[in-house]
């Protein structure tokens, strides 16, 4: 059956998360974006895990639902943890994604982890571990718990970070490399950037939202055509088979707010080119650029730009469709009015946010939501956008609709109001 699934969100008790990041909020959100499987994230945290044991039902091998209604949300464990540590003389800042098949290996991983660090203080706990030895405590707890780099690109707190990684996996996790099988791009690269580097094609590439809201939720998936069960969807990434690992859902990379380099507070955001020309220094303070993911994979990069290695997963890019909404009426994401539509679209029209963006057929977009609405998602399928790109903790704006195709289309937009 075919399967999208998000692994990496944060509960309510991680930083800068909103609190209703709850069971019940993720399960109705899931079901609105079209996401079969959510991870409940923050598994390491005592009042979290309480909650999950407590509420969840077992479902099918390694998969909990919170109700026992025909299409419930399947929760997968999970959890992302923050290793800061020095080795090789730097000080490493990585965040390491857990996977973990029941609730007795989470138990046996909490236990371990509160031998060495406070998990009471955030939901992502940091943690002074090698990320090498984190990944052997989960494996010692079960040999099924799958262990990836989380957002491996973003400068401060990734294995390839600008400000804090390795330049391999290898370098990272040692002798233990071979039994990583996965890293997760995060929202600022995609799968092309990444098969730029050979060293990464013996890993999957999966994408997930790292969502702090619902409606974040789903902005990044993965797609697959697999049983529905823990076992199932881990073998289909680990063996990065396109029959069963379908495609990612991916961000625009430009629009993730570490694709560029540059300086918030001097408003300087400049391209991996711009940058060598400058010599990594701000023309603005004077100091180092925070160096983004493009400029970081083109540093590592051993293959030219537009290089397809076999058996890679195929993947899409989409604009959530708030945004896209939001662009078309020429107002915010919040406003009363984009989500009244958002609203009637998905629950009483065309079915799910993922299913209008990815397989409604446009004539019946153009019908329900209007003429500009139609022509924004046909674009954004075809990767027609104007984007600015994001750089040191911004995100990017991105455009879709040029000024006279919203002049053209704006007299046919009733239906939209």
């Amino acid at each position: 059956m075919k399967i999208i699934a998000d692994f990496h969100i944060h509960s309510k008790y991680s930083r800068a998360t909103s609190p209703q990041m709850d069971l019940e909020h993720l399960n109705e959100a899931a079901k609105i974006k079209g996401v079969q499987v959510i991870s409940t994230g923050d598994f390491t945290h005592p009042a979290w895990f309480r909650e999950l044991k407590d509420k969840l039902k077992p479902a099918e091998p390694g998969l909990f639902v919170l109700d026992k209604t025909k299409n419930a949300t399947r929760f997968i464990l999970t959890t992302e943890i923050s290793c800061i540590y020095s080795k090789n003389g730097k000080v490493r800042k990585a965040h390491i994604l857990i996977f973990a098949p029941d609730l007795a290996t989470v138990e046996k991983i909490n236990n371990q982890l509160s031998i060495i660090g406070n998990l009471r203080a955030d939901g992502r706990p940091i943690l002074g571990l090698d990320a090498k030895e984190l990944a052997k405590i989960a494996w010692e707890a079960n040999p099924d718990c799958l262990v990836v780099p989380a957002h491996c690109w973003t400068p401060w707190f990734a294995v390839f970070g600008s400000k804090s990684g390795f330049n391999s996996l290898e370098e990272c996790f040692e002798e233990q490399t071979k039994n990583i099988f996965a890293v997760e791009t995060g929202l600022s690269s995609d799968p092309a950037m990444n098969w730029q580097l050979s060293g990464l094609d013996k890993v999957a590439l999966i994408s997930c939202s790292d969502a702090h809201s619902a409606p974040k939720i789903g902005r990044e998936a993965c797609v697959f055509d697999t049983d529905l069960s823990y076992p199932a969807i881990i073998e289909a990434i680990k063996n990065k088979n396109p029959q069963k690992f379908l495609y990612t859902i991916e961000f625009f990379p430009e629009e993730g707010k570490y694709h560029y380099d540059g300086h918030r507070l001097c408003n300087v955001h400049l391209s991996p080119l711009e940058t060598k020309k400058y010599r990594g220094i701000c023309p603005v303070c004077g100091r180092p650029l925070v160096i983004g993911v493009a400029s970081r994979v083109a540093e590592l990069a051993d293959r030219q730009e537009g290089f397809i290695p076999p058996k890679s997963i195929p993947y899409k890019r989409l604009i959530p469709l708030t945004q896209v909404i939001a662009e078309v009426l020429g107002v915010g994401e919040s406003t009363k009015k984009a989500q009244e539509v958002y609203q009637r679209l998905v629950l009483n029209k065309l079915g799910t946010e993922l299913d209008i963006l990815i397989d409604c057929p446009i004539a019946e977009i153009e019908t329900a939501g209007g003429s500009a609405l139609a022509l924004a998602i046909q674009k954004m399928r075809a990767g027609q956008v104007n984007i600015e790109p994001g750089y040191d903790g911004v995100y990017g704006k991105i455009n879709i609709l040029s000024a006279k195709e919203k002049k053209d289309l704006s007299v046919r937009q009733i239906q939209l109001f």
